[in-house]
């Protein structure tokens, strides 16, 4: 590993989607790009995500909507509606909004494609940042690094953030189980979206015959683990409809990822100088919107695009003014419908239940239409 400042270069800190994505966005404008992830392997397991339109915009951008669309399923995110015993409370229709399903691993892989294996560099730990410094310990030993600037890109939990800003990851009562089910286990299923008390259950279509589902229900407190994971997950949905029961138990035990919904307050600013926080690390949210990797794709793009327009400091600049405008926003609205979904008062969910079923399709199109109409700005 090379240290020593680059014209036009950058170091990009994590190696996840809004990581990757920052990376190959800043190597097509012609920026020399180093990525340093703290894992051993770069590889994004995970479970599966939605690519609504702004997040293909994006991707189109950067001439690779075509190479992610043949690695997902088309499908209406949150258009059928059901009861925890299967009855209809809306089915899809024509107007509504799609997107595409993928598995996170797929969508990485595209990423990491575009980019030379010179570039990545992996079990590298960041310790700190100054300015265009970076601190990082790579296989026990520590370098020094410097670029024109720093993009951190390191999730909610930013070691990058926590040293030059403040603020928190933010517990919000609320927990997950995720996994995708093995080719051909449970199939065909239909996308859906089960409304309980307290409980939510997601079910998405993957290609291969796989299915990605998760359970989202309170939680007392933040960090507590099970002891069974799998089974934790199956207790939540007990009596519910088929497939739901089917999609956990068919799941490998070891791939069910338990994590608890958290989200950021609003930053002042996503610039410190010549260091820019971008995806989770800027703005996580909850996935009540589905937008979280859409927002870090978005992120991307628009930094690259901010840059190729402006010299560094007025580049930076546009990017805060414009992604603070759009985000902050969109965390808000999920952390607002956390409070609605984790209702467990019969008459809160009824309501929640009846504005669903009679709001009508040109409406609740321009409901969720919201965030995904969106153009991302054009790259060279």
């Amino acid at each position: 590993m090379n240290s020593g400042q680059k014209s036009s270069s950058a170091i990009v800190v994590g190696a996840g989607i809004g990581g990757l994505t920052a990376a190959v966005a800043l190597r097509r404008i012609g920026w020399s790009v180093t990525v340093l992830e703290r894992a051993p392997i770069i590889a994004e397991v995970g479970a599966g995500l939605t690519l609504w339109p702004n997040a293909m915009s994006a991707l189109a951008a950067l001439e690779l909507d075509r190479k992610v669309e043949a690695r997902a399923v088309e499908t209406i995110s949150r258009g059928n509606l059901r009861t925890p015993k299967g009855g209809w409370i809306r089915r899809s229709q024509p107007e509504d909004v799609g997107v595409l399903a993928v598995h996170r691993a797929e969508l990485h892989a595209v990423l990491r494609s575009m980019l030379p294996e010179s570039a990545l560099h992996t079990d590298a730990e960041v310790l700190s940042v100054d300015g265009r410094k970076v601190l990082c310990r790579c296989a026990g030993e520590e370098h020094e690094l410097s670029a024109e600037l720093v993009v951190a890109a390191d999730g909610v939990n930013s070691v990058v953030r926590r040293t030059l800003w403040s603020g928190s990851a933010v517990f919000q009562g609320r927990t997950a189980w995720r996994g995708v089910t093995p080719s051909g286990a449970v199939w065909p299923v239909e996308e859906s979206l089960t409304l309980g008390r307290g409980v939510q259950v997601s079910i998405l279509p993957l290609p291969d015959e796989r299915v990605y589902w998760f359970v989202t229900a309170n939680a007392p407190e933040a960090n507590r683990e099970y002891a069974d994971e799998q089974a934790e997950a199956l207790r939540r949905v007990q009596g519910w409809h088929d497939p739901i029961p089917a999609l956990i138990r068919a799941t490998p035990p070891d791939q069910v990822l338990h994590n608890d919904l958290v989200d950021l307050d609003p930053l002042d600013t996503f610039v410190r100088g010549t260091v820019v926080l971008l995806g989770d690390a800027a703005h996580a949210m909850t996935p009540d919107l589905g937008q979280g990797a859409c927002q870090a794709i978005e992120d991307a793009v628009v930094l690259a695009a901010s840059l190729n327009d402006s010299d560094l400091e007025s580049g930076l600049a546009e990017y805060d003014r414009v992604r603070r405008a759009r985000v902050q926003p969109m965390v808000a609205a999920a952390r607002a419908s956390v409070r609605r979904s984790s209702s467990t008062s019969r008459v809160a969910h009824l309501g929640v239940t009846l504005a669903a079923r009679f709001v009508p399709p040109a409406k609740w199109r321009k409901l969720t239409a919201r965030w995904s109409d969106w153009q991302a700005p054009k790259l060279p």
